[in-house]
C-alpha cells in the first residue's frame, strides 16, 4: 500500500497546518459523490485512529482509512499552482473514468 505526496504538496500541507496552529496533517478520503461515484476528501488530522494508516514523506503525515485504501493506494497527492488558480490534484492510478465536470470518479 502506497500513498506518495510531492514535494509541492508537503510544503503546502505544512503552511495549512502551520497556519491553523495544531494538527498532525492530512486526511485523505473518499466519499460517495456525483455522478461517478466518489469525490476525494482532504481535511484537518488531529490523531490517528485505530483504523488509520500514517504515510509520511517530506516531514508531513497523509493518514487513509483502511476501507479508503482499496480506492486511493498508489495515489499520488500534488499541489499545482496555473495562473491563479491552485489546488491539490489527485494522481490516481486505480480511477476507470470520470465526470464531466471533474467532480467524482469511478473505481
Amino acid at each position: 500500500m502506497s500513498i506518495t505526496v510531492t514535494e509541492s504538496a508537503a510544503r503546502q500541507i505544512q503552511k495549512q497546518l502551520q497556519k491553523r496552529g495544531t494538527g498532525l496533517g492530512l486526511r485523505l478520503g473518499v466519499k460517495t459523490s456525483g455522478c461517478s461515484g466518489y469525490a476525494y476528501v482532504l481535511d484537518y488530522a488531529d490523531s490517528a485512529g485505530a483504523d488509520d494508516m500514517v504515510f509520511e514523506q517530506y516531514d508531513v503525515k497523509v493518514l487513509v482509512k483502511q476501507a479508503d485504501l482499496d480506492k486511493l493506494n498508489g495515489i499520488e497527492l500534488d499541489f499545482t499552482k496555473e495562473g491563479f488558480n491552485e489546488a491539490f490534484k489527485f494522481n490516481n492510478p486505480n480511477v476507470k473514468g470520470s465526470c464531466g465536470c471533474g467532480e467524482s470518479f469511478s473505481v
